[in-house]
C-alpha cells in the first residue's frame, strides 16, 4: 500500500549555508494502519515459525554457550564487512589472543568493539534494562571506542548533519532529519519500543523499528550496525530468543540495493508493506540457515569426538576435554587451552598434538613455540557460511 510520504521535509543548511531537504519521519506505527493479509500474512507467519526452530535450536547442541562464543563473531564479522572491513572470522579470534600478524589492526579493533557492544547490550537487556535511547547510546559508544570511527562522538546523538550518498548532502541519496529534531524522533521511536501508543508484535515491531532508525540515523557514524543489533535485541529482549541467534546481515548483504531501495520506498511512498515482506523473508531464510548450521555443527562436533574415542581409546579422556575447548575457541593456544580444560601444559601438548594426527586440529604458525591450532572444519563451516550466494 502506498500511503504517500510517512514524514516532512525540512530545510537545513550544512556547508557555505547551502540549504538542503531533510527528510523527518512521522511517529510510529504507520497511519494509516498496516494491511497485514494474504501473502504478508503467509510470509510473517513462516518467519515466526523458523523463529521458533531457531529457538530450539540450543538442544541440538551439547553446549550452546559454545557455539554461541563464535557464532556472535561470525556476525560481528559480517555486519563490520557491510561498513567495509576485511577481516575475517579467522583474524577476530586470533585478534582475541594477541596473534593477528598482518591484518589491520582498525579492522579487526572495530570487530571487535562490535562483539564488545553486543555483549553490553545482551548483558543489559538480560539485567531487565529497558530497550532504550539510553541503552542505544552505551552501545554506539563500545561500538565506536577503538578503530575507525572513535573520533565521531561516541555514545552521543549528532549535533550535525549527515547523509547517506553522494559526496554532500546536496547530491545525496538521502537526508537524514535535521541534528535539532534527532532527539525527538528518537524519542518517539522509544516509545513506539516500549507499545506506546499500542502494542505491536514483535516481528513487525522490529521491522518497522529497523527501518525508523535507519531514517532517523541518530548517530554520525555507526549506524548501520546499531541498527542491526536493534533487531537482535528486540527479539531477545521481548523473549522471541533465548540467546542472540539471529543476525540479517548475510542476507541484507546478499540484497543491499534492494534493501536500501525499499527503505527508501517506506519514506518516500509509506510502502511498509513491500518492507515488511522483505524483512520476514530475511528472517526465514536466516533463521533456517542458523538452524541448518547448528545441525551440521552437532554432527561434527559428535563425529569427531567418535574419531577420537576410536583413535586414541584409552588415552583419549584429555584429547576429549580439549575437543570441547576447542568447539568455544576453535583458534587456540596451548596457554589458552590450559585455561580451559584445566590440564597441564605437557598434557594439552599431546593432546594437540593427537587432534592433528587424527585430522581434527591443524597448528597455524609453523613455529616451535607460541603455537596456535585451528579446529579447521569447524571454522571453515561458519566461514562458508558467510558466504554471499
Amino acid at each position: 500500500m502506498r500511503r504517500g510520504p510517512t514524514g516532512e521535509w525540512a530545510t537545513t543548511s550544512v556547508v557555505g549555508d547551502e540549504p538542503v531537504r531533510a527528510f523527518v519521519p512521522r511517529p510510529l506505527p504507520p497511519d494509516p494502519p498496516l494491511q497485514i493479509e494474504g501473502a504478508l500474512r503467509d510470509a510473517l507467519d513462516g518467519a515466526l515459525l523458523a523463529l521458533g526452530r531457531l529457538d530450539s535450536v540450543t538442544t541440538l547442541l551439547p553446549d550452546t554457550a559454545l557455539f554461541l562464543y563464535t557464532y556472535v563473531r561470525q556476525e560481528a564479522v559480517l555486519s563490520s564487512q557491510i561498513e567495509g572491513t576485511r577481516s575475517t572470522l579467522s583474524d577476530l579470534l586470533l585478534f582475541e589472543l594477541d596473534e593477528a600478524p598482518g591484518v589491520p589492526l582498525d579492522d579487526v579493533q572495530e570487530v571487535s568493539s562490535y562483539v564488545a557492544a553486543l555483549e553490553h547490550g545482551l548483558r543489559r537487556v538480560r539485567e531487565g534494562f529497558a530497550l532504550s535511547n539510553r541503552l542505544l547510546r552505551e552501545i554506539h559508544e563500545i561500538l565506536l571506542s577503538k578503530g575507525r570511527g572513535a573520533e565521531e562522538q561516541p555514545g552521543e546523538f549528532r549535533r550535525s548533519q549527515n547523509w547517506v550518498g553522494g559526496t554532500w548532502p546536496g547530491n545525496a541519496t538521502y537526508v537524514p532529519p535535521p541534528w535539532e529534531r534527532v532527539e525527538e524522533c528518537m524519542g518517539d521511536l522509544e516509545r513506539f519500543l516500549h507499545d506506546q501508543p499500542a502494542r505491536t508484535p514483535t516481528l513487525v515491531k522490529a521491522a518497522l523499528a529497523h527501518s525508523q532508525f535507519e531514517a532517523i540515523h541518530p548517530f554520525l557514524d555507526g549506524n548501520g550496525r546499531v541498527g542491526r543489533l536493534l533487531i537482535t535485541l528486540l527479539f531477545c529482549c521481548e523473549g522471541v530468543l533465548r540467546e542472540p541467534l539471529l543476525y540479517l546481515s548475510l542476507h541484507l548483504r546478499a540484497h543491499r540495493d534492494e534493501y536500501f531501495d525499499l527503505l527508501q520506498r517506506t519514506r518516500l511512498e509509506g510502502d511498509w508493506e513491500a518492507w515488511l515482506a522483505f524483512f520476514a523473508e530475511g528472517v526465514r531464510e536466516t533463521a533456517s540457515a542458523a538452524v541448518a548450521t547448528a545441525r551440521r555443527l552437532a554432527d561434527l562436533f559428535r563425529e569427531d569426538r567418535d574419531r577420537i574415542l576410536a583413535g586414541l581409546r584409552r588415552s583419549a579422556g584429555s584429547a576429549l576435554r580439549v575437543h570441547h575447548a576447542l568447539q568455544g575457541r576453535p583458534v587456540i593456544t596451548i596457554g589458552r587451552a590450559v585455561q580451559e580444560t584445566k590440564l597441564t601444559v605437557p598434557t594439552v601438548t599431546a593432546a594437540l598434538s593427537s587432534l592433528q594426527r587424527l585430522g581434527i586440529a591443524r597448528e597455524i604458525t609453523g613455529k616451535r613455540r607460541n603455537r596456535v591450532y585451528a579446529y579447521d572444519r569447524y571454522v571453515a563451516m561458519l566461514d562458508e557460511a558467510t558466504q554471499v550466494r
